[in-house]
């Protein structure tokens, strides 16, 4: 389950992109599972169009990036962006919670201007 906050909850770094320690841990151990090298794949964030507000973002895991992807470096973890989601991914932190309720990945995006109730779509 992926979810929505609108409110940034670390600062941006100066790389445009926060992956926090749990975030971190949590991909590490789903890329094991999924036999993905660290060394060649990655995670792979983008922003597709769609969605109860208009753009929804993607996650999911990528063997090598792509040719004008940015790459982000955390620890052992590589994060890929393509340049057309970067425009509305740049200043936002990934992290990963598990409470009670839920469990997954939460997007706090200070590009995001509404959500909507599914926590999966922004508009900017």
């Amino acid at each position: 389950m992926t979810t929505v906050v609108e409110q940034p909850a670390a600062p941006a770094s100066a790389k445009g992109i926060v992956v926090t320690a749990k975030a971190i841990a949590k991909i590490r151990s789903a890329m094991a599972k999924e036999n993905i090298s660290p060394e060649q794949g990655g995670l792979r964030l983008g922003v597709q169009g769609g969605g109860c507000s208009g753009l929804s973002y993607n996650i999911r895991f990528d063997t090598r990036p792509r040719e004008r992807d940015r790459i982000f470096q955390f620890d052992d973890v590589r994060v890929f962006v393509d340049p057309k989601s970067f425009i509305y991914l740049h200043g936002m932190t990934l992290d990963y919670q598990e409470t009670l309720m839920q469990q997954g990945f939460v997007f706090v995006n200070p590009q995001a201007t509404k959500s909507c109730g599914c926590g999966t779509s922004f508009s900017a």
